[in-house]
């Protein structure tokens, strides 16, 4: 961490970026949030830890529009994302220094919360420098011992890989965490009747409190004016008229992100309600997978989308009522 900052300030004094897009502490200390830094003093303030998961590709479509260059700290899964923002001309390559940081895998606090560990008052084994193989985490009740591993958002135990896709310099060491296939609990799902997979979405999008949390951080949905915020229909309203309504929200989200969705998994680590989002994502890039050949949104910034671009190998339109 303080090599990040030592050099965010070594930039900001030669002029070479005029603010810092980086990762500040929260009100807990294993709630971090993305933040700007104006000036070497800000910078105090600065954090990097294995609790840093927010993806901060979304938020340079605004600094790509302020004046002067920014710093961006990006981890390996964020830089598909500004990829794919590139390549939808959301975010603009020249106000962007970007600085690949090192990463060992994030963590999730409810992980942590679910194996039974109250009262958390600090956590340490987090920092980037160690080993990330246990945490200590020190509670009201004592000191508890976790795996690092056991802690780590869903997100990277899937991990697409630890290499930048794009970037200015690197700092930093990556440790690779994938020891699952990416597409199991979509196969899960799959084999479920329709019945089953009916009750099993029904019972996770009852939970939806339309916060919009994850549309808010998706780096996909970019648009300037969501169609979800329109005053000609009913969806603009927080409350859900209806179960109908309640899942038309994240079904239509999901179909204005295909092909586009890089996998990074912010919509689920938002979701107050723990709802599984990314499910839906993953859903349609398997089928885009298997209907258009392997694809990776973001993998680069110039390569044409499955989506928007046409061969004679694209599966025709009635593999829909072969399939049913």
């Amino acid at each position: 961490m303080q090599e990040l900052i030592e050099r965010a300030k070594e930039l900001l004094g030669d002029g070479t970026v005029v603010r810092v897009l980086g990762w500040k502490a929260g009100d807990l200390p294993y709630n971090p949030e993305p933040a700007y830094f104006e000036n070497e003093e800000d910078l105090k303030d600065f954090v990097y830890n294995g609790f840093c998961g927010a993806n901060l590709s979304k938020y340079m479509i605004e600094a790509s529009k302020k004046e002067g260059k920014t710093l961006v700290f990006l981890k390996p899964c964020d830089t598909y994302s500004f990829n794919q923002l590139l390549k939808e001309h959301r975010v603009d390559r020249d106000k962007a220094y970007i600085i690949g940081v090192g990463c060992k895998g994030k963590l999730d606090i409810e992980k942590i919360k679910a194996q039974g560990i109250k009262g958390i008052q600090k956590i340490t084994g987090a920092e980037i420098s160690d080993e990330c193989e246990m945490l200590t985490v020190e509670t009201l009740y004592g000191e508890k011992s976790v795996s690092y591993k056991d802690a780590m958002l869903g997100r990277c135990h899937t991990c697409k890989g630890k290499e930048h896709k794009i970037f200015d310099e690197e700092i930093g060491e990556s440790k690779d965490t994938k020891d699952a296939d990416r597409f199991a609990e979509i196969e899960k799902i799959e084999a479920m009747s329709p019945a089953e997979k009916f009750a099993f979405f029904q019972k996770e999008l009852s939970k939806c409190i339309r916060c919009n949390a994850c549309r808010n951080v998706c780096p996909a949905c970019s648009c300037r004016k969501c169609v979800f915020d329109s005053d000609k229909f009913d969806s603009a309203q927080k409350a859900n008229v209806d179960s109908f309504e309640e899942k038309m929200f994240h079904i239509i989200r999901a179909f204005h992100v295909a092909g586009r969705c890089t996998d990074c998994g912010e919509c689920s680590r938002v979701c107050p309600q723990g709802i599984p989002l990314h499910l839906f994502n993953r859903k349609f890039i398997k089928d885009i997978d298997d209907f258009y050949g392997e694809y990776q949104a973001g993998e680069d910034a110039v390569s044409p989308m499955p989506l928007t671009s046409y061969t004679t190998e694209d599966v025709e339109p009635s593999i829909v009522g072969e399939r049913g």
